[in-house]
């Protein structure tokens, strides 16, 4: 699995102007589940993410994990992280799992997130979203299992 993080002081998506998901303080989450992607790839990548260092500390040391600060979690599907820009202009995505195959990872690792962790909003697998942030630092992270 691919994930881009994003440490924000707030974030949401939005479907159709809905907003989908919300949160304030904590980490938006692009994710994208590539071809050779099981269940336990999504348990590795959930649990590297829960214990991530990424916020301040009193000292302002980035030594304080998402479940540290008690922040939101923003998850969102995005399965143009597995683009393929290296031959021609046009990026290819067969590096991506299948729609059913993906929105079926997608799923459990939300609700294994939402096991572990008090505050989860997402967005729609395989909708149109529009999202907003306010990356906080900037700090920006790719992540790949």
């Amino acid at each position: 699995m691919k994930a881009v993080i994003q440490r924000v002081s707030q974030a949401s998506v939005s479907i159709d102007d809905l907003i989908a998901g919300r949160i304030s303080k904590g980490l938006l989450v692009l994710i994208c589940a590539e071809t050779a992607d099981t269940e336990s790839t999504a348990d590795r990548l959930l649990a590297k993410l829960l214990k991530l260092r990424v916020f301040s500390d009193a000292a302002g040391k980035m030594n304080r994990s998402i479940q540290d600060v008690e922040g939101g979690l923003l998850i969102v599907s995005q399965f143009t992280l597995a683009a393929d820009v290296w031959s021609g202009n046009r990026p290819g995505f067969t590096g991506a799992a299948d729609p059913k195959t993906g929105e079926r990872l997608y799923d459990y690792f939300v609700q294994a997130a939402r096991k572990l962790h008090p505050i989860v909003e997402t967005g729609a697998f395989g909708a149109n979203m529009q999202v907003n942030l306010v990356n906080d630092g900037p700090v920006t992270i790719p992540i790949q299992l």
